[in-house]
């Protein structure tokens, strides 16, 4: 008997984002573990348990919050990530050990779908080598394409490739055509060229969604100054945005 694990994407933040598969999944599970990233982020744990309480048919489901580790500021990036992932996988495997049967079925909720800037997939590879555990993993409805949904547009311009990268990794390349920009606290965008056009979206799919399109010397004042806000309102934020550019930045 082998515990098994869901990895379910959930979309980006509306509950009709959910698939079948998904719900078909969350209907499977006995409990679910979730990442407690303290009170401001509370609403992130909520709109999990308001998705199963709305597709989940039956009762006797729970959910286990489980404390997230601090990730080291101090450190060479890649290796405060592979640490922060390790300290993760010890605690989720001692988790799985303790709340599931030998023959328990699981699950991690994933924000958007587990392939894209998650490190879920990852750390459940290194829990693997803990425990005796299955898992299997179901897509979900990601940011980009509810980003793109939300502003009517195509992802890519005709005939042209689409790079899907970091506010971080932006700030180093040369770059044409189109980009998805993600986990950018820093709203990256603000030195390319005025011409460049930009799609913002926050909190896609929720009832505090924002949406500002235009090019970035119209609108990336306005951006920088509606995500500062937000996020202090909030106590979080998660934007991503599509920039089109003309040229090599």
């Amino acid at each position: 008997m082998t515990r098994h694990i869901h990895v379910i994407g959930i979309g980006a933040g509306d509950p009709e984002y959910v698939t079948v598969a998904a719900i078909e999944a969350l209907n499977r599970t006995q409990v679910f573990f979730a990442m407690d990233k303290g009170p401001a982020k509370s609403d992130l744990v909520g709109l999990r348990r308001a998705i199963c309480d709305r597709y989940i048919r039956g009762p006797g489901y729970r959910f286990v919050e489980l404390p997230d580790p601090r990730r080291a500021k101090d450190a060479e990036y890649r290796e405060a990530v592979s640490d922060w992932h390790a300290a993760r996988a010890r605690i989720w495997a001692t988790a799985i050990a303790a709340e599931l049967g030998p023959d328990g079925v699981g699950a991690f909720l994933a924000w958007g779908d587990p392939s894209l800037y998650d490190s879920t997939l990852r750390i459940l590879d290194a829990v693997t080598a803990e425990i005796d555990i299955s898992y299997d993993v179901i897509p979900g409805i990601t940011a980009i394409q509810a980003l793109t949904a939300r502003h009517r547009i195509p992802l890519n311009d005709v005939g042209e490739p689409v790079l899907i990268t970091t506010g971080r990794q932006l700030r180093d390349r040369e770059l044409s055509g189109s980009a998805v920009v993600m986990l950018d606290s820093e709203c990256s965008f603000r030195p390319c060229p005025p011409e460049t056009r930009i799609w913002w979206g926050a909190y896609l799919g929720t009832d505090a969604e924002l949406l500002v399109a235009g090019t970035v010397g119209e609108v990336g004042e306005r951006i920088a100054a509606l995500r500062a806000d937000a996020r202090a309102r909030h106590g979080w934020i998660m934007d991503i945005y599509l920039l089109r550019f003309r040229g090599v930045v």
